[in-house]
Order: structure tokens, then sequence, then C-alpha cells
């Protein structure tokens, strides 16, 4: 076994306790075994999931009480079993953390909050994915939320000369909006309520609507011009991603969306939504969920966009904490007119 230090006694862990409290503890350091890998985290983003876990909490945050959470993180190897073959002390790497533990009660609830992770039966490429040390962290940090934006995304079936709609400016949106263009998207507008949010999605060079203080679908026609549907013209981006969740998402992909136009719902519904299936029919639109291709699949594409320089990816995090300052950076994330991305980050 080989190892990048002399092992402590402990680690810190973040552990939930329930909606508006979080313990900072100290846990038992664990043994690597032959098999096994032990990674120190050095930064974790703030997920939504976190978020609703924090401000409510409900099994759809697969977030439980009593337990380790974060799963957002960028990763360095300390100690690697004698049986782990592609890896070296150092290396940093993504916790893959619907595989790594083979254990489904942690996707979200991976230890991301946690100095140290123990992965049991680990395999390169499937348990931890290397990230490589030449990219920034604050852009390596981000590759989780481009893994579900880019899930979203691929369910579009993207044409040259496309058009496309985000609703919503926090990360997952960005990211949305970020992968239509690089796959191709010749146009994208960002529609959110918050003008900080709005104001990167323009330095990013996409364009914005606020539609509490503007008219959507005109500004969705001044932008993309008009395009046959039904019962009457609709504008001429085809294609649309939710990442909000909230029913006024589909009150506006409906009034925009001509015919063939294509929905990817990332954002997740907590109620029962409205939608008329007599538009849905004679305008041929396809609604799909929120993809199926794996994290290992999307991978090198998304470390090719992350490593293009294309994008001023480390924009996107606008608050970085401290592990102890945790219940700080919960608050903080739910700030939508302060805070885009927020991390927790770990002292070497």
């Amino acid at each position: 076994m080989t190892s990048l230090h002399a092992r402590p006694q402990s680690y810190r862990a973040a552990i939930f306790r329930g909606p508006g409290k979080v313990d900072v503890v100290e846990l038992p350091y664990p043994a690597c075994g032959d098999d096994e890998a032990i990674v120190r985290n050095v930064m974790t983003g703030v997920c939504g999931s976190d978020i609703f876990a924090w401000q409510k909490h409900g099994p759809t945050s697969r977030i439980w009480i009593d337990e380790e959470f974060g799963h957002e993180s960028v990763s360095e190897v300390v100690e690697l079993g004698r049986n782990v073959q592609g890896l070296k002390i150092g290396d940093r790497v993504f916790v893959n953390t619907d595989k790594a533990f083979r254990d489904k009660r942690r996707v979200s609830a991976a230890g991301g909050f946690s100095s140290y992770l123990r992965i049991p039966q680990c395999e390169v490429g499937y348990s931890l994915l290397p990230l490589g040390n030449d990219l920034p962290l604050r852009s390596s940090v981000l590759f989780e939320p481009f893994v579900i934006a880019t899930r979203g995304v691929k369910q579009l079936a993207l044409q040259p000369g496309d058009h496309a709609v985000v609703f919503g400016a926090g990360i997952i949106g960005m990211a949305s909006a970020i992968m239509l263009k690089w796959y191709g998207c010749e146009n994208v507008m960002v529609v959110d309520l918050s003008d900080f949010r709005l104001e990167n999605a323009a330095g990013l060079g996409f364009a914005t609507c606020n539609p509490a203080r503007e008219n959507l679908r005109e500004k969705a026609k001044d932008i993309f011009g008009g395009s046959p549907g039904y019962p009457a013209e609709k504008c001429g981006a085809r294609l649309y991603v939710d990442a909000v969740g909230v029913a006024s998402v589909i009150d506006d992909f409906a009034a925009l969306a001509p015919r063939d136009g294509s929905l990817t719902l990332v954002g997740v519904h907590k109620q029962p939504v409205a939608l008329d299936l007599a538009q849905v029919a004679f305008n041929n639109w396809h609604i799909h969920g929120c993809g199926s291709h794996s994290t290992e699949e999307m991978w090198p594409e998304i470390l090719d966009m992350m490593r293009s320089g294309r994008f001023d990816l480390a924009s996107l995090i606008t608050h970085e904490f401290p592990l102890e300052q945790i219940e700080d950076a919960l608050e903080q994330a739910g700030r939508a007119d302060e805070a885009q991305k927020v991390c927790i980050t770990f002292p070497a």
C-alpha cells in the first residue's frame, strides 16, 4: 500500500441533523484495504439537494438524518491499496457517487462534506474518475453539476442551427446553457428572476430575460424570430431545459415552443402541473426526463469542454467557506440574489 502522508487518528465530518442543523464532528480515520483507496476532499460544491434538505428536508433530497452528506467533490488520492491500478498518490479525482460505494443511498450523501472518504472495491473509471491535476480547481469542482446538465441536454438531440431557452440560472441551468453552446447550439437564452445570476449569464455570452420585468414571449421572438405552431405562432427556439421545477416554466414552454419543440426536465417538480395535451399532439412536442447517460460515459466530453478554456467556469463560484462554517454556507447557497455556486474548501 502507498500513502501520501502519515495517517491521522481522525477526520472532520459534517453530519446532517435535520432542517437548519449540521454538526461537524470527529470520526475515526478509515483503514485502507488492498482493493481500496482513501481520498481527501479538496473542495465540494453545495448542491440544490443540500439546500432543500437544509431548508425543508424530505426523501427526494436523498440526504439522511444523522449521516454524512455532500457529493460534488474534487478529491485527492492519499492512499492506495496494493491491488488498485491506474492511479497514483496525489491524483485529483471525482468520486462517482452512484457507483463508488455500491450503495444507492449514498448518491447524494457520499460524504463530500467530510475530510476523507474510503472507496471500497476501487475501480478507476468506475469508482473514481481522474480529473487531471492540470484543470483549475474552481473548474473541476463543477464536474458533477455538469454531469446532470449534460445528461439532460443530450436528451434534446441538438441539430445544427438550433436555438435554445434554459429556464433557471442556477448552476444546473448555467451548465446546461454552456453544454448547449458546446454542442453547437447557435443562440441560447437564460431565463431567471434573479438579476444577480442573469448578470453572470450575460457575462458568459448568453441572452437573458427576467420575466418579472420583461415580456418573455416578445423577447424570445425578438431573439429567435417566429415559427409555426398550434394554436398560434410560436418563437424560433426549438430546445428547452427546465432547470427550475416550477409550474410556470411549463406554461412558458407551452407559450414558446414551436412544432417539434423539445423539453428536458432537469429541475424536480414537487407538485403535478397542467399541460394542454392537444398542443403536445398538434405541435409534436417531445418531453424528456433528465436522461440516462452514465457519468463515466460523459466524463471525457465534460473534461474536453472544461479544458477548452472557452467558458469562464470559475466565475460561477461566488462563495467559499471552510467546513466549520457549513451552516453559513448552506444558508448563503439558498440566496439566489447573492449566490450562484457556494463551495466548502478543505485545508491541505
